[in-house]
């Protein structure tokens, strides 16, 4: 088990490293210093070399065959050529998104995780907060307030009370203001899911503010009122935390971003219909492959894996 462990960690590192390096070599020609150094790394752990080959074939498979000239007479197997191109296309630009959005991430973040990592940081006023997987936020402490913003990801925010200084999560373009000591907010995208475990919050979006209470979650974007509060199950508030995805009639996009925090790599929908299916399940967060076969049985889609890190889902 400790070895197959060990091995995901190399082979992400690998496909990490891979794509800053493809990155540096189609921004320009390397230094005779950086091409020994890239050199060295090829050679430097079995898993390089075919990593970066994943990377380099997705890109030239798409620059080809988007290249290659149209046809109105083109065959059937030309035109899945075509549509394969594209797809391919926007694979490779989505890698080179992800890596640009994750060093911007980087950049702007007090604290943060990685990949199926999980941390616990306590504040200089006492409040505690966990990190889920692939996570971040920015502290911005003030003399009137506590800021926290929630960069990307998911966190569990235990507030210690201090009446003169409200404790403010700033995350998706709305804010979430507390009213007593522990919530959980999730940023999917756009959106930010926000769950209370104990007391209250005051979530702000759009042109109203909300009270949610203990038990209860709600949703919302920028710019956009939050949905009316529902109730849920005290057990399943930040059930993360305990290892557990629990995820209740949402998107299957959602569900794949959730899962991705878990495991390197890329599933993409082959039509946006796909991801638009609603999944409930409670799924393990220490095997997010089960999880993904899971939902390809009990929703009859497949998946077409291309390589270790680029699952294709289809109907």
């Amino acid at each position: 088990m400790h070895e197959d462990r060990d091995d995901a960690v190399r082979h992400g590192r690998a496909h990490d490293e891979a794509i800053e390096w493809w990155v540096a070599i189609k921004a320009g020609a390397l230094s005779a210093e950086a091409r020994s150094e890239f050199e060295a790394w090829l050679a430097g752990d079995p898993a390089n070399a075919p990593a970066y080959r994943d990377i380099a074939q997705m890109y030239e498979t798409a620059r080809t065959l988007r290249s290659a000239p149209r046809s109105r007479e083109a065959s059937p197997v030309s035109r899945r050529a075509l549509r394969s191109g594209a797809l391919a296309l926007a694979v490779a630009s989505l890698v080179l998104f992800v890596w640009f959005d994750d060093l911007s991430v980087f950049f702007r973040a007090d604290h943060q995780t990685g990949v199926g990592e999980t941390k616990s940081v306590t504040l200089a006023d006492g409040s505690r907060i966990e990190l889920g997987a692939r996570s971040a936020i920015a502290v911005r402490y003030e003399e009137s307030r506590r800021r926290v913003a929630l960069l990307e990801g998911e966190a569990w925010f235990q507030v210690a009370p201090e009446p003169s200084r409200p404790f403010v999560v700033e995350a998706a373009g709305g804010t979430i203001t507390a009213l007593g000591t522990a919530f959980n907010v999730a940023v999917e995208k756009s959106q930010a899911r926000v769950t209370v475990g104990e007391h209250r919050v005051a979530v702000s979006s759009g042109k109203d503010a909300l009270i949610v209470d203990e038990g209860q979650e709600t949703f919302y974007e920028a710019d956009v009122d939050a949905t009316v509060p529902r109730s849920v199950g005290l057990d399943n508030v930040a059930a993360w935390r305990r290892g557990a995805l629990v995820v209740e009639d949402r998107p299957l996009g959602e569900v794949l971003s959730a899962l991705g925090r878990y495991r390197r790599g890329f599933v993409y929908c082959v039509h946006a219909a796909t991801c638009a299916r609603r999944v409930s399940g409670v799924f393990a967060t220490n095997e997010p492959l089960r999880a993904l076969r899971e939902i390809e049985f009990f929703l009859g889609i497949r998946a077409i894996r291309l390589t270790n890190y680029l699952i294709l889902l289809n109907e």
